[in-house]
């Protein structure tokens, strides 16, 4: 499996984030350091999941914008798509957990291909929420991709999880 074509797509956001506790200004989103540590790991291409209109600088704003977006069930507008999607057999799928799923921007990503025959790897990084239901989500929206098994990664530790995420893609057969 590992010599596939592989993407790592993901949904990032730097500057104001909760982080153990209390609000912290990332220079980097913490799932964008997972996605780079990803690409090292098994040289998939990379694409930031990016929406037209930006979220608040403050971190309290954004939750309420997100919260929103989920409750109406919201797909917001990205700056650009994956022009050759078709060329990628896995996706690895990045994003931190909002409201217990992933960003609604995230479901505006996955709505925008056919993801039949190809392999969806989730993983998000969080505060104590784990992957909540975005692989069930993820599921529902893609049911002809198959959808692996995902990876939950505390946001304070985004640093250090080089082994976790080895340890993981290899489980699942997907290192090079």
């Amino acid at each position: 499996m590992a010599h596939q074509k592989s993407l790592s797509a993901y949904f990032s956001r730097k500057g104001n984030n909760y982080l153990g506790g209390s609000i912290v200004n990332l220079p980097i989103g913490n799932t964008e350091v997972i996605a780079k540590k990803i690409q090292g790991l098994t040289g998939s291409d990379l694409f930031q999941i990016q929406t037209v209109k930006p979220y608040p600088e403050d971190y309290t704003e954004t939750t309420r914008v997100a919260q929103d977006e989920l409750s109406g069930n919201a797909r917001p507008e990205l700056t650009e798509l994956v022009a050759d999607m078709d060329s990628y057999e896995v996706i690895y799928i990045g994003y931190p957990n909002w409201w217990g799923t992933m960003p609604m921007a995230v479901f505006t990503f996955l709505d925008a291909y056919d993801f039949s025959g190809k392999t969806i790897v989730p993983y998000c990084t969080h505060e104590g929420s784990g992957l909540g239901s975005s692989e069930r989500d993820i599921k529902k929206l893609c049911p002809k991709a198959k959808v692996l098994s995902g990876l939950a990664i505390k946001g304070g530790t985004v640093g250090r999880a080089d082994n976790d995420l080895a340890n993981w893609l290899k489980k699942l057969d997907l290192l090079p």
